[in-house]
C-alpha cells in the first residue's frame, strides 16, 4: 500500500501516523469491513459516485467529508475509505504507487468465496498472499486462476488480453471477480468479450494488460516466464488512450 499522508477517523482529521482505532475493533481482529480506493487527479476524486455506490453495496451508506480533500490540496493521490465492523469510518489520503509501463505476472490457483463475491471486503490476506506467491516465482503480480483453470483477475486489478484471433477478452463477473470501475469503463468504451476463459486462452494471447483505479492500464510483459510478443501492444495502447479520454471527459 502507498504511504498515507492524512487521515480522518469519524470526521477528525490529522496526520495519518497518529490515527488510531480501538484494538478490539473486528475490522482489525477479523478483517471484518469494507473499503474503496479512489484516485485523485489534482485533488479531484474520479468516479466518486460509482465508488460510493459500490461501498454502499458492500457495507451500507457512508458520508464523505470533503474537508479532508480540501486539506490534502490539488494534487494527485488516492483516497482510501474503510468501514470497520467496530463502526469506524476511516478516510486516508495516500500517495500514488509508482507503476512501471509493463509488469511480469505468474498464475496462482485461487478459489473465490461465493459469500463475498462482488464485495470489496478488507479481508484481503488471500489476495496479498497470492502476490507473494507470484513474487516467489520471480514475477511482480499474480493472475488468479480458479481450480478448474478459469482465469479470474489479479489481486487488485482486472485482466484483459487479445486473443490469437484479435478479439479483446476479459473474465465475466459471474466467474467470481470484483465489478471493477475501471473494467466497467473499458468494457463500455471498447468491444470486449466477457466469458469463462481457460488459462490457455491467456497464455496464447497476443498481448495482455491489467486495469485498476490507481494503475489505470498497465501492459503485461511476461506470464509464467513467457514473454508476450507485444508489450505494450496496439490494443493495450488503444485501451490506455481510450481511458485517458474517459478521464478527461469525466473530470471536466
Amino acid at each position: 500500500m502507498a504511504d498515507a499522508v492524512l487521515a480522518s477517523i469519524d470526521g477528525a482529521i490529522g496526520p495519518a501516523e497518529g490515527a488510531m482505532i480501538g484494538a478490539t475493533d473486528d475490522g482489525l481482529l477479523r478483517g471484518d469491513g469494507a473499503f474503496e480506493v479512489i484516485k485523485l487527479y489534482e485533488g479531484r476524486p474520479y468516479a466518486l459516485g460509482d465508488h460510493l455506490d459500490r461501498i454502499e453495496r458492500s457495507a451500507g451508506a457512508i458520508e464523505l467529508s470533503v474537508d479532508l480533500l480540501g486539506e490534502y490540496g490539488a494534487r494527485d493521490g488516492a483516497l482510501r475509505i474503510v468501514l470497520t465492523r467496530g463502526g469506524k469510518r476511516l478516510l486516508l489520503c495516500e500517495s500514488l504507487p509508482e507503476w512501471n509501463e509493463t509488469i511480469a505476472v505468474a498464475t496462482v490457483t485461487f478459489a473465490p468465496s461465493v459469500i463475498l463475491t462482488g464485495v470489496k471486503s478488507i479481508s484481503y490476506a488471500a489476495n496479498m498472499q497470492a502476490t507473494r506467491i507470484a513474487e516467489g516465482k520471480g514475477a511482480e503480480e499474480a493472475i488468479l486462476v480458479r481450480p478448474d483453470g478459469v482465469v479470474l483477475e489479479a489481486p487488485t486489478s482486472s485482466v484483459f488480453w487479445v486473443s490469437a484471433e484479435g478479439g479483446l477478452l476479459t473474465p465475466a463477473l459471474d466467474t467470481g471477480i470484483l465489478d471493477s470501475i475501471t473494467r466497467h469503463r473499458l468494457c463500455r468504451e471498447l468491444h470486449v468479450d466477457e466469458g469463462d476463459w481457460p488459462i490457455d486462452e491467456l497464455r496464447g494471447a497476443r498481448e495482455a494488460f491489467l486495469a485498476s483505479t490507481t494503475r489505470e492500464v498497465q501492459a503485461i510483459s511476461l506470464l509464467d516466464g513467457h514473454a508476450f510478443p507485444e508489450a505494450p501492444g496496439p490494443r493495450t495502447i488503444e485501451a490506455r488512450d481510450v481511458f485517458a479520454r474517459v478521464l478527461e471527459s469525466e473530470l471536466e
